[in-house]
């Protein structure tokens, strides 16, 4: 797991920026509904998507547990970034319009509890919007696509299914997808080996899936970006 106070410091510049943030963005915002006037969104980060999470009468929250990265985010959000576990929130049933976890569950052992969360704040009527399948959106038919395949062995925590049903256990009913680019986002090989050495990603592979990333022909040049997929559950 990344060391989030410390990837602050990095973050948007090696996430795609600007371009990556409008479109994460704009696909949340199909997604909510227009009569929306709360939203809260979840591991917040940089606070780069979050402030684009706004109209004229939507006023988004973060939330996050890094330190590092609120620093970053309450400028962005004029304060309304606070320290928080997505797994307990301080605030009280029924809060929100909306809520939204871009790029957050499958950071997780298990996404139970924060869906539960999510289910828990929402108003009667609000939604919950959260990508999933992040891993296999990177499954672009690349030549990195084809070397990595057979070291994913983990299932994944933020399978369309699995999210599906743990949101029907808190009532939560489907309402809507939406897809975005995340531009910028395309794997590099020479990125990817260091990520391998440093345990980040694909740790069953070790030096030798690293080495053998590294002698893929360019690898410092990104392969296709990825299409990421939202879904929208209904309170």
């Amino acid at each position: 797991m990344l060391d989030y106070d410390q990837e602050a410091r990095r973050y948007d510049a090696t996430r795609g920026g600007e371009p990556r943030a409008e479109a994460a963005a704009d696909g949340v915002l199909e997604l909510v509904p227009p009569g929306a006037h709360t939203l809260l969104d979840l591991a917040c980060g940089t606070g780069l998507v979050t402030r684009r999470l706004t109209r004229p009468a939507l006023r988004p929250i973060g939330v996050d547990r890094a330190a590092g990265m609120l620093r970053a985010a309450a400028p962005r959000l004029s304060g309304a970034a606070f320290q928080a576990d997505v797994r307990q929130l301080p605030f009280a049933t029924g809060t929100f319009d909306a809520v939204t976890a871009v790029w957050l569950l499958h950071l997780l052992d298990d996404a139970a509890p924060v869906v539960a969360e999510a289910a828990r704040v929402l108003r009667p009527g609000g939604v919950f919007v959260t990508t999933v399948d992040k891993a296999a959106a990177h499954l672009v038919g690349s030549d990195v696509c084809a070397l990595v395949e057979p070291y994913r062995h983990r299932p994944p925590t933020d399978a369309t299914a699995r999210i599906t049903s743990i949101a029907a256990e808190h009532g939560l009913r489907p309402h809507g997808s939406a897809t975005f680019v995340g531009h910028g986002q395309g794997r590099t090989p020479a990125r990817l080996a260091s990520d391998v050495r440093a345990g980040r990603m694909y740790a069953r592979g070790g030096e030798d899936l690293a080495s053998r990333l590294e002698a893929l022909p360019d690898p410092e040049a990104p392969r296709p970006d990825p299409t990421y997929t939202l879904l929208a559950f209904a309170a």
